[in-house]
């Protein structure tokens, strides 16, 4: 199977249109205002309009008020949504949206129990704790916490960057990986040469596992 890449974190038109180029999957828009990465409904607009066919756009919001999430869906094609903070999944039924979950992983974090709470998730996001992040830290995780079955599929995200998609993949077969700060020169400006590196790097490792 192909692992499926998204990068999150656009704010410039011009990187998420490099992305899409070089193959990615999906690109993350982040309606979390606390976050350097946080876009407005107008950014938004202009990053989508941009895509070529065939790119997903993933929302990603945290512990949102309702209106705000239906404001952005009204106003910008979204394909999945993202939730990243501690909702609820009756909170993430709401929107008749496919969604994913992303959980902040810790050594007592049971996934397989979160797979059943969220069963109907297009994916779970497993990606590292923070105390006062909620994602885009940088850090990695102890993949060995991760079991080898889930109900789900597996999004890896974590201090991903080029040099280390190969041995993510291996270790973790996952569905897909989502990276951010990996491939950037600062928050929210990617770098094109390490997203194409990025994007390079898990097809080999895929030709690897084949």
């Amino acid at each position: 199977m192909r692992t499926r890449v998204k990068i999150c974190g656009f704010t410039r038109v011009e990187d998420a249109v490099v992305a899409a180029q070089a193959g990615v999957d999906a690109i993350g828009l982040v309606f979390y205002p606390p976050s350097p990465r946080h876009v407005g409904i107008a950014q938004a607009q202009a990053i989508v309009a941009a895509l070529p066919a065939f790119t997903s756009v993933v929302a990603l919001f945290v512990d949102a008020h309702a209106e705000q999430i239906h404001d952005v869906l009204a106003q910008v094609p979204i394909d999945c949504l993202q939730f990243h903070g501690d909702e609820t999944p009756a909170q993430c039924r709401l929107y008749n949206k496919r969604y994913i979950k992303a959980v902040r992983m810790q050594a007592d974090t049971d996934v397989g129990q979160l797979a059943r709470a969220y069963h109907d998730a297009a994916g779970l996001l497993l990606d590292a704790y923070h105390p006062n992040a909620k994602g885009g830290t940088g850090s990695t995780f102890d993949w060995e916490l991760i079991p080898p079955h889930c109900a789900l599929p597996i999004i890896l995200a974590g201090g991903l960057e080029p040099g280390n998609a190969i041995q993510a993949i291996q270790a973790v077969r996952p569905y897909a990986l989502d990276v951010s700060s990996g491939v950037e020169v600062d928050k929210g400006i990617k770098d094109a040469q390490k997203m194409r590196a990025f994007l390079k790097e898990v097809n080999q490792g895929d030709t690897i596992i084949i």
